[in-house]
């Protein structure tokens, strides 16, 4: 089975699959992305909150005779999300709860998803209790207060059973904002046939020796060292998020930061810039036909992905089994360590709720529980953000033969903990993905000036966060 939701949530259906939790130009990863169009912005958000219906009042801390009492309540909830058959971890739930009857609905993926769940919000009914939520969509819920605090729920106990990273993902100023699933730290997945034919022995270390390895490539094998993908801003992202640039902020309240633009950010650009002048690396649009074939056929010698990359790839290039290695990113500095994040999803309680504490024990539940934590990982192939399976030594040992028998899942393990804990999101992240096809996306298509495709989405982005009635820094 692919990863989806995300797979990446991306991603988030696997290609339209995996693009669900990806955090794209066309957003669903917990995974990939594809080119869905944006959902509504920051002006339809503002106006949902405004029209949403009664928020759950949520008491200093919840007893735990309350949440007994919840529990053994006879309670109808509906959660929303696209992750494949999750209702096999939703049986696992009830089983525990009897009392507790959750109705799964998948109402689309990616901006459908969202939208609907503005929909809902605004019209004051048919919102679910529960909603999956991709980490860079949190603070567009945040900034119209649709979503219910779970630190008086007793999330904040819960910080310690996730990666730091992922944990700050959902969590800002004390409160929780949603339980984590998923997530999409990236790593280098190579041909070790096409690099071996090409004089490469080890992966490249750097992003220096990444160049050198890509002429290489390019002249003795024909293929491109890895795609850039012009519809893909979540690449970008996380591409920006392993340099260490810091392209978004948000204070919570009405001010926000907008450096896309940074001389780091245009360092960044302007070494795919040389690549893909030199004809060295391609930029095929991802997750349709023609890149699944490019993965297949060799003409890709390799693909900057994440965690949930490498089993995606054995669905995709089967009959490349065996050829595949995984490796970390290329570092900027000789012995660095840093990796950034391509998609990761959490279960989020919309402040809407009639029953805010079985809402959040469902979404507690089946992110914690190990039961089902590890039925994300090993049926639904979810990269885990929960650290029981991350720690698991059956989940970290297992061997790929599609990756020579390598230990993948440590691999990505040990990355996951290299990734930046301080990365932030605008609130109207919808608008960024979407103009990033018109700015940067569509000069990395062109093969054109990517330092003015950089401008112009900063323009953009400052224009657009003005206009909604945020102060930009």
């Amino acid at each position: 089975m692919h990863k989806t939701t995300r797979l990446v949530g991306l991603f988030g259906a696997l290609a339209l699959v995996a693009s669900a939790c990806g955090g794209s130009a066309t957003s669903a990863p917990s995974a990939a992305a594809s080119a869905a169009a944006p959902s509504t912005a920051a002006s339809a958000e503002a106006s949902a909150a405004a029209s949403a219906a009664p928020s759950a009042a949520a008491s200093p801390s919840v007893s735990q005779a309350e949440i007994d009492k919840a529990m053994t309540t006879p309670t109808a909830l509906t959660f929303w999300t696209w992750v494949p058959n999750i209702q096999d971890e939703v049986n696992l739930f009830e089983a525990k709860y009897p009392a507790i009857k959750v109705k799964v609905e998948n109402v689309g993926q990616g901006a459908a998803h969202y939208t609907k769940v503005r929909t809902a919000l605004k019209s004051g009914s048919g919102a679910p209790d529960v909603v999956q939520m991709e980490f860079q969509y949190i603070p567009s819920f945040t900034v119209t207060d649709s979503l219910l605090d779970l630190a008086p729920y007793g999330a904040s106990s819960l910080q310690n059973d996730y990666v730091p990273w992922v944990w700050n993902q959902v969590s800002s100023g004390g409160k929780v904002y949603g339980i984590p699933q998923d997530s999409g730290p990236m790593g280098n997945l190579y041909r070790d046939d096409i690099m071996t034919k090409a004089g490469i022995a080890q992966p490249p270390a750097t992003w220096d020796d990444y160049a050198k390895a890509a002429a290489d490539v390019k002249s003795k094998t024909g293929s491109y060292i890895s795609n850039l993908p012009p519809n893909d801003a979540g690449v970008i992202i996380g591409l920006l998020w392993q340099a260490g640039v810091k392209p978004f902020g948000y204070d919570g309240q009405k001010g926000v930061t907008v450096n896309i633009n940074s001389a780091e950010s245009k360092k960044v650009l302007d070494y795919w810039q040389k690549l893909i002048q030199a004809n060295q690396v391609s930029v095929d649009p991802d997750f349709n036909d023609q890149w699944y074939q490019g993965l297949a056929s060799g003409k890709y010698a390799g693909w900057i992905t994440a965690a949930w990359g490498p089993v995606f790839l054995q669905g995709t290039a089967a009959g490349t089994s065996g050829k595949w290695r995984a490796a970390t990113l290329p570092q900027w500095a000789p012995g660095g360590t840093a990796s950034g994040n391509w998609g990761g999803s959490s279960d989020a309680v919309l402040k809407s709720t009639k029953n805010p504490i079985a809402a959040y024990e469902l979404a507690k539940w089946i992110n914690n529980d190990k039961s089902s934590t590890m039925e994300f990982a090993t049926k639904q192939f979810l990269f885990p953000a929960a650290n029981n399976v991350l720690q698991d030594q059956s989940f970290l040992g297992e061997k790929s033969a599609f990756y020579g028998g390598q230990t993948v899942n440590q691999t990505f393990a040990d990355i996951s903990t290299t990734v930046d804990t301080k990365f932030q999101w605008l609130p109207f992240m919808d608008y960024a993905y979407s103009n990033y096809n018109d700015t940067l996306g569509k000069a990395i298509a062109d093969k054109g000036d990517l330092s003015a495709g950089l401008d112009a989405w900063q323009n953009a982005l400052v224009s657009y966060g003005k206009q909604q009635g945020f102060t930009v820094n």
